[in-house]
């Protein structure tokens, strides 16, 4: 289904160019936002940190241009051309396919960068592919997108390949992005913003937070999800939570 946007008309290096620009400002939104916040709830939590969240911000403004250009494209390929399988009407299926294909893409998602995210350890492939990411110690808001670009190469291309694979309402798209930035930011925060209840609780069990994910960023050797931890529990490399030394200042 073709659309009447700006991409319907332009060619596809102009979709490109603008969303790596929508994928450049709204990192720097999102991480600046929660990064600020960060400071005001703890002061003194990025002391000492200014060399390091310089380089994660150029790394990430770089890895916004590895992201941009798939999405620019498929951009232009649905409304250019109609070639993805994004729909505008509601009424194209059913109203229970919409939340179920949320939870469908971001189960692929999680599988997805579950597994390349291990394969990322092993020794060869840390030192060209992971090591950026992991030079953020400990990690902050704006480590989120904080990659090589071999690295972002390998998320890059998930959302726009899964267009072209799975109906997906243009709204769905929207929420999955959506999703996908703000965990990506509060995963790597240095703090936990989400109550012990919640965190330590059933839901904890199974969604990833900050504090799951700091683990990993100090032990390296497990913890690789995205969304959920059902991957590490299955193949034992759920390492339980991490804990947040700059939060005691």
């Amino acid at each position: 289904m073709t659309g009447s946007s700006a991409f319907a008309w332009s060619g596809p290096l102009a979709a490109i160019a603008a969303m790596c620009a929508i994928v450049a400002v709204r990192y720097l939104v999102t991480s600046g936002g929660f990064a600020w916040f960060g400071n005001r709830l703890i002061p003194g939590l990025h002391h000492g940190l200014s060399r390091q969240i310089g380089a994660e911000i150029r790394w990430s403004l770089l890895s916004a241009i590895v992201y941009g250009v798939p999405a620019g494209l498929a951009a232009w390929a649905w409304q250019a051309k109609g070639l993805t399988r994004i729909y505008n009407d509601i009424e194209a299926y059913p109203l229970w396919w919409l939340p179920l294909s949320l939870v469908l893409a971001l189960v692929l998602q999680d599988a997805w960068f579950y597994w390349t995210h291990r394969l990322m350890h092993r020794r060869a492939l840390f030192r060209i592919m992971h090591a950026v990411h992991h030079a953020s110690r400990p990690p902050t808001a704006w480590a989120a997108m904080s990659f090589h670009p071999s690295e972002a190469l390998t998320m890059a291309f998930f959302v726009p390949a899964l267009v072209f694979l799975v109906p997906l309402h243009v709204g769905v798209v929207g929420l999955l992005l959506l999703v996908m930035t703000i965990m990506g930011v509060t995963n790597h925060m240095g703090w936990e913003m989400f109550p012990r209840r919640l965190v330590e609780g059933r839901a904890g069990d199974w969604i990833i937070t900050a504090s799951h994910h700091q683990r990993h960023h100090q032990r390296y050797d497990g913890n690789y999800g995205l969304y959920f931890r059902y991957w590490d529990r299955l193949c034992g490399t759920d390492r339980g939570l991490g804990t947040f030394e700059r939060t005691r200042r």
